[in-house]
């Protein structure tokens, strides 16, 4: 169940260091894409580099898309993914080590994209209009906030825990860059660093909680944002500022017991008195 506690924090900006805005970064008018060295055997998926190089890469529509095969196995470039197959905007088939393949976008948007062959490698090219701004939306005075909106979960359940960022103001931000971390009894149930989230919307996932989120053993968060830019470039805005929060459901399974006997409470009184109280 969604939306069981949403905390909004701020991102203290420290006297003399303001969330300034990037300037406009390079053209995306050829963009390069290699596969990693040793990416035909599981293990890079799980590394914050990903299987591609780079795993999200931006190219103007009208640009063109280099695939290059720089490892030892042969590889396919694929539009999809693995879970749903195929999406058919493009496919170069087996592309042996050493070789590439080219692409061409003509619509923007964003086309996630893997290799048939070793299905744990997958990417996220994103298409944008010629000459499009790469700025992040916030302006050089605000601070910045996320909202923390989780679900519920029990004993060995995971954890569903949703950021959104904007400024003080409300404006939504883009291509930003943190990384997180959540534990749980000193356990670490989830970190992923170098995260880029190209809009302010993002969705991690725990592993199994070691015990059900209570007051007593809460998951605590931690959110480290590491600047606006897109990767490789250089960033800028509140760098290395740190949230650290304890998340606990609201109404849990204890608190949803004291609730119903609290209501039953209520009803027998009621029962006696002959008042009907409203809620």
């Amino acid at each position: 169940m969604k939306t069981i506690r949403s905390l909004f924090v701020l991102f203290a900006i420290v006297a003399g260091l303001v969330a300034t805005t990037p300037a406009a970064f390079a053209d995306h008018t050829e963009v390069t894409i290699s596969t990693v060295s040793g990416s035909n055997t599981p293990g890079c998926e799980d590394t914050a580099e990903g299987c591609f190089i780079p795993k999200e890469a931006t190219v103007d529509v009208g640009g063109k898309i280099i695939f290059s095969n720089t490892d030892t196995a042969a590889h396919t470039f694929t539009a999809g993914t693995a879970e749903l197959g195929p999406s058919g905007a493009f496919d170069s088939s087996l592309v042996i080590a050493g070789s590439s393949y080219e692409w061409i976008p003509t619509t923007a948007g964003e086309v996630p994209f893997f290799c048939m062959v070793h299905p744990w490698m997958a990417g996220l090219i994103v298409v944008q209009e010629a000459g499009h701004d790469d700025t992040a939306t916030s302006s050089s005075d605000e601070e910045l906030m996320v909202d923390i909106v989780t679900g519920s979960a029990g004993q060995g359940e995971k954890l569903s825990i949703d950021l959104t960022f904007t400024t003080m103001s409300g404006a939504s931000v883009e291509h930003i860059n943190y990384d997180i971390k959540a534990t749980q009894n000193g356990e670490v149930v989830l970190n992923e660093m170098g995260v880029h989230a190209m809009t302010n919307v993002m969705n991690h996932m725990t592993s199994s909680l070691p015990a059900a989120a209570t007051e007593t053993e809460p998951v605590i968060v931690e959110v480290t944002f590491k600047g606006y830019g897109v990767p490789g470039s250089e960033m800028s805005g509140p760098v290395g500022q740190v949230l650290t929060k304890q998340i606990v459901p609201e109404f849990g399974t204890i608190a949803m017991m004291i609730l119903a006997v609290s209501i039953i409470s209520i009803v027998a009184v009621t029962a006696k008195s002959k008042v009907i109280p409203r809620f």
